[in-house]
């Protein structure tokens, strides 16, 4: 009797994994997809990372190459200004004609298609000797700025004016002090480096249209720009947030908007230890371009992936739904008599095996009625086969139209028996349903010959040590009361012991 238990756990236990099965599926369906999602996460912000690094060494390599190159032509036309100051200082320099003093004077300087002419000013900003000119110009530029900061510091060495107009072209003025044995200021030596310099060395780049290169001076002077805007030449950018982090650390980079395009860029710069400072801009569109390209290509394969995903998801569960209405019918169809639709008898059994443990935990009653057909088999003979199955039909619709609780089973053990577990009911409640059956019994068979059923009720609290057969047997001799007593009738079993039995 034990093994109606055992079958009906593994029903239980293989139908819940069935219930489960759309939900694993589709929580393992979702985890793998957010799998793929942060593996290819991590990767795309790898992809990122390497892409904003690689965009910072590349110009970071561009920015030392052009600053390299500014400041070896500035070193180079500040060779050939000291080699004047220094051979000013000589005391037979003023005893020869001018013809060798030039030679002396310039004899070092260094020629080049951008540099404009070495010139010396005396104390009062005269212009005393032109590298260009055997007969200078009769000029005073006592109160430019490359004289006055000559004149006013004598510690400041070489001085990078700001771009100015100087002798017919838009140039750079480069200037030294010139001073005396005992610190008297005596002049300056001043020379220029053409724009056409920078303008030759940026068109020999190929940038991006948002691109930006910059040239400043130490005291934040806009010595150069490209693409060239002559409204910010000359300006003062010191109050252009991030320049001033230029000069606090050697080399480095920063992220801000331009100036005056209001681009968002990284601005990288190579050596602020120079006299000019190169500053090489990239906007972030363009930093960013082959990775955007990059992400939306793995984005689309991803959500293809998670497309796909999620429609072999679907139908499996569809195929799952399928397979378990399949079950679900198959198990109705194994556990429901063909005839009459109510549950058969090895149903009965663990319905019956179930409740009778519940209602032993609850201490609770569990009623049973055996229902018999009465004269079956003289009915069956009489009228046939299929008159006998239409009256087995309408004792079970009359049964299914009382019994209608959730816990109720009601099943035809075959032949003209049924029997009604009823979980709950005392004695006096399972008579009731059981008249009930048998006056619906009684009134619809009144067109059927007369077809009578006869019903054995019992019903008890059981203990754990006690079977269900033991109720089962006190319905059925109840019921076999019910028949000697003169049938179409209900007797109830009043006793779990003697059986005693009351009509």
């Amino acid at each position: 009797m034990n093994g109606g238990g055992i079958f009906e756990r593994i029903r239980d236990e293989i139908g819940r994994r069935r219930r489960m099965s759309p939900r694993l599926l589709i929580f393992s369906s979702v985890i793998t997809v957010l799998g793929f999602s942060a593996v290819c996460g991590s990767i795309m912000l790898e992809m990122r990372r390497n892409a904003q690094e690689l965009a910072r060494q590349t110009q970071e390599n561009l920015a030392s190459t052009i600053s390299a190159d500014i400041n070896r032509t500035v070193e180079l036309y500040d060779l050939s200004l000291r080699s004047a100051v220094i051979s000013l200082a000589l005391p037979q320099l003023s005893q020869v004609d001018d013809t060798i003093r030039r030679l002396i004077l310039f004899d070092h300087a260094a020629t080049a298609p951008h540099f404009g002419a070495i010139q010396v000013f005396d104390a009062e900003g005269n212009l005393t000797i032109d590298s260009a000119s055997r007969t200078p110009e009769r000029i005073n530029r006592a109160t430019e700025p490359y004289f006055t900061v000559q004149r006013d510091d004598p510690d400041l060495g070489l001085y990078i004016s700001s771009p100015m107009q100087h002798r017919g072209a838009y140039s750079v003025v480069l200037s030294r002090r010139v001073s005396g044995p005992d610190g008297q200021f005596l002049g300056i030596v001043a020379g220029s480096i053409r724009f056409s310099y920078f303008q030759e060395l940026f068109s020999r780049l190929r940038l991006a249209p948002h691109d930006v290169i910059a040239v400043i001076a130490r005291d934040g002077t806009m010595i150069m720009r490209t693409p060239f805007r002559p409204d910010i030449i000359g300006a003062n950018m010191m109050a252009t947030p991030g320049v001033r982090g230029i000069f606090s650390q050697r080399r480095g980079w920063y992220s801000g908007d331009g100036a005056f395009d209001r681009i968002p860029r990284m601005m990288v710069w190579a050596d602020s230890t120079r006299p000019l400072v190169v500053l090489v801009g990239k906007s972030w569109d363009d930093v960013f371009l082959m990775w955007r390209v990059e992400a939306i290509r793995i984005g689309a394969i991803l959500l293809g992936l998670a497309v796909i995903v999620a429609g072999f998801t679907v139908f499996f569960i569809r195929e799952i739904d399928r397979r378990a209405e399949a079950e679900r019918r198959l198990e109705e169809l194994a556990t429901t008599d063909a005839l009459t639709g109510l549950t058969n008898r090895r149903k009965f059994d663990i319905a019956i095996d179930r409740e009778w443990r519940r209602a032993a935990r609850a201490n609770a009653p569990i009623a049973l009625m055996i229902i018999d057909a009465d004269h079956f088999k003289a009915f069956n003979d009489s009228f046939g086969h299929q008159a006998g199955d239409q009256v087995l039909v309408g004792i079970a619709l009359c049964i299914g139209d009382t019994v209608q609780r959730a816990g109720d089973c009601a099943a035809r053990f075959g032949g003209e028996e049924f029997a009604v577990l009823l979980p709950g009911l005392n004695a006096t409640a399972a008579q009731a349903m059981a008249e009930t059956i048998r006056e619906k019994v009684e009134l619809w068979s009144e067109g059927q010959a007369g077809v009578t059923v006869s019903i054995g009720v019992a019903s008890m609290t059981p203990n754990p040590a006690q079977h269900w057969s033991v109720l089962f047997e006190a319905a059925d001799k109840a019921l076999y009361a019910a028949k000697d007593l003169g049938r179409n009738r209900c007797v109830v079993a009043a006793s779990r012991s003697d059986l005693t039995l009351v009509a």
